[in-house]
């Protein structure tokens, strides 16, 4: 089966599961940029309350997750399944939930919430973010602008946070801590990506190519060979403190 046919088989069967209203296709396939090997994201929206158990039940190999099962918030849980020999993330999104989040964002409101696997957490913007970007199969969602008002006051509560982050790895540089004083400035790195590209109103939907959209992949020279001496960690912390602010 070519790639067109299976999306189309798949999508819809995720469209016609209870209270689904709309699914949408993310990632790399989205945007063309995949490769042979790249995983199918598709994205559920749901109304209401939505039972995983009506996923499990199409038969699919892999594991379906409990709504909530990936730490609650925005980002709520989902399925990594093994479709006809193809990877196929599944991710639910609850439009009660969407569009709350749309509209704080035209407020320039949100919240960073902790998630597996970033270092700077999960700004809610995000499920706006996979809006703008995804490709909607079924159903109708909107396709939202980078708010004005989430470009003025992005930058500043990233920038903030990235602050507040090399101020702790300071402490750690000082004592000759060389593993938590890197880990903090890859963290506060991540962070002032993050404002940086609010700054310019652009989308970002995880951290894989953040520091290279932002300018910023220099932060790996910062790192590399990291001896723990406090001068040493100290001019790293300066130098990421310089990174991403001109």
């Amino acid at each position: 089966m070519d790639d067109d046919a299976f999306l189309d088989r798949v999508a819809g069967t995720l469209a016609a599961l209870p209270r689904v209203e709309a699914v949408s296709l993310g990632g790399s396939r989205a945007h063309g940029t995949h490769g042979p090997g790249s995983d199918w994201d598709l994205a559920i929206y749901y109304r209401g309350t939505f039972d995983p158990q009506h996923l499990r039940d199409v038969g699919w190999d892999g594991h379906v997750f409990e709504v909530g099962g990936w730490g609650g918030g925005v980002f709520n849980g989902g399925a990594w399944l093994t479709v006809e020999g193809r990877r196929v993330d599944v991710h639910y999104r609850d439009l009660d939930v969407v569009e709350r989040e749309v509209a704080r964002a035209e407020r320039g409101e949100f919240d960073v919430e902790p998630l597996l696997f970033h270092l700077a957490g999960f700004p809610t913007y995000v499920v706006v973010a996979e809006l703008a970007g995804h490709r909607v199969l079924h159903g109708v969602l909107p396709r939202p602008a980078f708010p004005a008002a989430l470009r003025r006051t992005a930058p500043e509560v990233w920038g903030a946070r990235a602050d507040f982050t090399l101020d702790g790895a300071e402490q750690h540089a000082r004592a000759g801590r060389v593993a938590q004083c890197a880990g903090l400035i890859a963290v506060a790195v991540t962070q002032r990506a993050h404002a940086v590209l609010a700054g310019r109103g652009e989308w970002a939907t995880n951290e894989k190519r953040l520091l290279d959209r932002a300018g910023l992949r220099g932060a790996d020279d910062l790192l590399l060979g990291l001896a723990p001496e406090p001068e040493a960690l100290l001019a790293a912390v300066a130098a990421a403190r310089a990174l991403g602010t001109a």
